[in-house]
């Protein structure tokens, strides 16, 4: 049991949150680099983003591992996310340690998702079993290029606070 769960339905729920974290970071994310704000998508992507986080914690097996150094990062960057968001409205430097940040917590969770799908994934498994295995590395690395090149696109697309025709 997990806060009163089954622990295979806890897990369930977590991986379901997790999926809809990354979507609506994918809508966020191309919210982003076409200058739109996407409030309501924004508001479900911070949201199910932590709660995949606060949900991996109880989760065996139990101690500190790097899923839950992952986890605590993704929260330290959704904090600065919301921070920047709804308490500094994005003005100034807020506006680039937002884009920065949601995009970091999304990397993370789509990491995440990598390594599980290679875990997991039942003709992946044999392509990286331990995941040090080159096409791992690869998928990562093109994982984390893709998100270090949206990352730059998005810091200089997005300017909220300018409209068009201004």
């Amino acid at each position: 049991m997990t806060w009163g769960i089954p622990t295979s339905l806890f897990l369930q729920i977590h991986v379901f949150i997790s999926l809809i974290g990354i979507l609506s970071g994918f809508v966020v994310l191309y919210g982003l680099l076409t200058g739109q704000p996407f409030a309501g998508w924004t508001a479900l992507f911070l949201a199910t983003t932590g709660l995949t986080s606060v949900t991996g914690f109880p989760l065996p097996p139990f101690g500190f591992d790097p899923p839950r150094a992952v986890g605590v990062i993704s929260l330290v960057l959704l904090a600065l996310a919301v921070a920047a968001l709804y308490v500094f409205h994005l003005s100034g430097a807020w506006r680039w340690i937002f884009v920065g940040s949601a995009l970091a917590a999304l990397y993370l969770n789509v990491f995440v998702g990598v390594t599980q799908a290679f875990q997991k994934v039942s003709f992946l498994q044999p392509l990286a079993p331990t995941q040090s295995e080159p096409p791992f590395l690869v998928a990562q690395l093109a994982v984390l290029a893709a998100f270090i090149a949206f990352g730059v696109l998005a810091t200089l697309r997005f300017h909220p606070e300018v409209k068009a025709g201004t």
